[in-house]
């Protein structure tokens, strides 16, 4: 298959995902989850739903479960929808990146207000008058 093929089915797979776990999926453990990436496998075999749930009052390992119990029927209508032959298997991956991106960002603000502290207690003194 070809890599923009690839593409184009990975992005539909996410639109469609989406849109079915927002207004479909009935699990309480699911609630708002956003569809932050998919990838499919070179035989089409499986794909990767990358997920990030947000304002959830359940654990991430959770809204997994109930994302997993619900696979065979997202499984279904994503086939259906996209008119695929053989819809791949859907796995489901917690998506930390967007963890991992606000750790960083707080950890340059911190270095950058402790960089302008810095400057600030020896920097001023030596600027004489005109």
């Amino acid at each position: 298959m070809s890599e923009a093929r690839s593409r184009r089915i990975e992005s539909q797979i996410q639109r469609t995902l989406a849109a079915l776990i927002a207004r479909e999926v009935k699990d309480p453990r699911v609630g708002n989850v956003t569809i932050t990436g998919v990838k499919v496998a070179a035989d089409m075999g499986t794909a990767r739903v990358y997920f990030t749930p947000f304002a959830s009052r359940e654990s991430p390992q959770q809204v997994r479960a109930g994302l997993t119990h619900a696979a065979s029927f997202l499984r279904g209508e994503v086939g259906r929808r996209l008119s695929l032959r053989h819809a791949p298997r859907l796995e489901f991956v917690i998506d930390d990146s967007v963890e991992g991106a606000a750790r960083l960002t707080s950890l340059i603000d911190r270095a950058v207000a402790a960089d302008r502290a810095t400057h600030d207690e020896g920097g001023d003194g030596g600027s004489g008058g005109a």
